[in-house]
């Protein structure tokens, strides 16, 4: 992950550096801005299991991103992001130890309204919030122990906190700096050879961290 912080920070100064007086990426009302993110997902995990106790746990992990945002006014904006990323659940420091649950996919849509505090600037900062459906899939079992048959996932809904801006390369290209806050909560089952283990109220908050290209249309 900290290769990833280093190339936002590269990328970042390299737009600032490239930004020169005059290019001025206006944001009028109707544009629609579509963005190619790499986006790293850090999850921040707080649940535990009912039967076994231990503590669940996500990997952090890199995903390419595409995202929209339209603007209803030139302050504005809604954003749509479209991503899907693979975590490997693990319930650390139970009574059976460590106990890995296999793979799980998940589908984290997140909407957002944006306030763009000077869209007529090349240097364009916006703050926003919103919600964030998780839709879990493609779960399996591989390299769990012979004991875990089947693990299930709660889809639902979060909340979302959002900060970033955008830095204009040209009179329609832009880069972009994006971080996510995401909150959520889901309920994990387990069916094992030693009955069913439940994870009540696993809350799978993390961060968003992304950079990108943008255009506007």
């Amino acid at each position: 992950m900290k290769k990833l912080f280093k190339t936002l920070s590269i990328a970042l100064a390299v737009g600032m550096a490239m930004t020169v007086s005059g290019i001025a990426q206006a944001k009028d009302a109707g544009d629609l801005l579509v963005r190619l993110r790499a986006i790293g997902i850090i999850p921040q995990e707080d649940g535990t299991t009912d039967l076994i106790g231990g503590d669940v746990t996500l990997d952090e992990t890199i995903v390419p991103e595409l995202d929209f945002t339209y603007f209803f006014t030139e302050n504005i904006a809604a954003e749509l992001i479209l991503a899907t990323a693979r975590f490997k659940p693990i319930v650390n420091g139970s009574t059976l130890g460590r106990v890995p649950l296999g793979e799980v996919w998940v589908i984290p849509p997140v909407l957002t309204a944006q306030y763009h505090l000077f869209p007529k600037s090349d240097i364009s900062p916006y703050l926003g919030a919103g919600v964030a459906y998780h839709i879990f899939y493609g779960q399996n079992e591989d390299g769990a122990p012979a004991i875990i048959h089947n693990v299930d996932y709660d889809d639902g809904f979060g909340w979302a906190l959002q900060a970033g801006v955008d830095v204009a390369i040209g009179e329609r290209w832009s880069l972009n700096l994006d971080v996510k806050k995401v909150f959520f909560n889901t309920d994990v089952t387990v069916s094992s050879a030693a009955g069913t283990i439940r994870a009540n109220d696993v809350d799978i908050d993390h961060w968003i961290v992304g950079v990108g290209v943008g255009v506007r249309f």
